[in-house]
C-alpha cells in the first residue's frame, strides 16, 4: 500500500509466493495451448509460485473452460484462476460464437465468485498469429493472475482492518 497525495493506493504486487493457482486449458489447438501453458507456468515460477500450488485441468475446448473455472472457484482452494486456449478463425460463424461465449463465461466466473480469472485464451485469425502471440500471452496471463490475486487479497485484508 502507498499513498498518492493522501489517497490510499494499492501498488501492483508481483510476488506469487503462497498464491494458489488453478489453470484450465483447452486441448483444442493443443500445440498453441501447450505453448501458452509453458510460458505461463515458467512465468508463475519466476514470480515465486510453487509447483505444489498450481493445479492444471484440461478440457476439450474453449466453451468448456468457464464451467471448469466455476467449479474450481467454488472449491475455495484457489486465490486466482487462469484460462488458456486458442480459438482460431475458420470459414464459419462458429469462431465468433466460441470466442465471444468463452470470453463471456470467463468474465462471468470472476464476477460471480470474486476470484480473479486471467483470460489467456487467444482469439486469432490464423495459426501463425497464434504461434506469434502464445508466449507473450502466456506470460501476460501469469503476471495478470499474480497481480490480481494479490490485489484482491490486499483489499480483503484492508477491509478487515
Amino acid at each position: 500500500m502507498a499513498y498518492y497525495d493522501d489517497i490510499l493506493e494499492f501498488e501492483p504486487e508481483l510476488d506469487g509466493e503462497g498464491l494458489r493457482v488453478g489453470i484450465v486449458m483447452s486441448r483444442f489447438n493443443i500445440d498453441i495451448g501447450e505453448g501458452l501453458l509453458g510460458a505461463c507456468t515458467d512465468e508463475l515460477k519466476q514470480l515465486g509460485v510453487q509447483d505444489a500450488d498450481i493445479l492444471l485441468l484440461t478440457v476439450p475446448g474453449a466453451l468448456e473452460i468457464p464451467a471448469t473455472l466455476l467449479k474450481l472457484a467454488y472449491s475455495n482452494q484457489f486465490d486466482v484462476l487462469i484460462a488458456l486456449g486458442a480459438v482460431i478463425r475458420g470459414d464459419t460463424y462458429h469462431f465468433d460464437v466460441v470466442a465471444n461465449e468463452s470470453a463471456r463465461g470467463i468474465l462471468q466466473v470472476q464476477l460471480e465468485t470474486e476470484i480473479p480469472v486471467a483470460n489467456g485464451v487467444l482469439t486469432t485469425d490464423t495459426m501463425d498469429q497464434a504461434i506469434e502471440r502464445m508466449s507473450l500471452k502466456g506470460i501476460d496471463a501469469a503476471r495478470t493472475a499474480v497481480e490480481m490475486g494479490n490485489l484482491l487479497i490486499q483489499l480483503d485484508e484492508h477491509s478487515a482492518d
